[in-house]
């Protein structure tokens, strides 16, 4: 049997951070066409900075599960 703890709660955070980023993108971007800033170097700062969260976040993951297996933790799924 699942322990549908875990499932629930990552679910839930990963839908918290999501709405969170969608809305601070949306706030820059509204704040930079008031100020006049070029649309097409915004989004190219966005893509950039979304690049950069994900090569993070795929270190932290490689980190942890690198972490992991030196512990003998058994992370596989049943």
């Amino acid at each position: 049997m699942i322990d549908w703890i875990p499932v629930v709660f990552v679910t839930f955070k990963v839908l918290v951070f999501g709405t969170c980023m969608f809305f601070a993108i949306k706030w820059h971007y509204d704040q930079g066409r008031k100020k006049g800033v070029d649309t097409r170097a915004l989004l190219l700062t966005v893509g950039k900075v979304a690049a950069v969260f994900m090569l993070a976040l795929l270190g932290v993951l490689t980190f942890t599960f690198g972490i992991a297996r030196m512990l003998g933790i058994d992370l596989s799924l049943p």
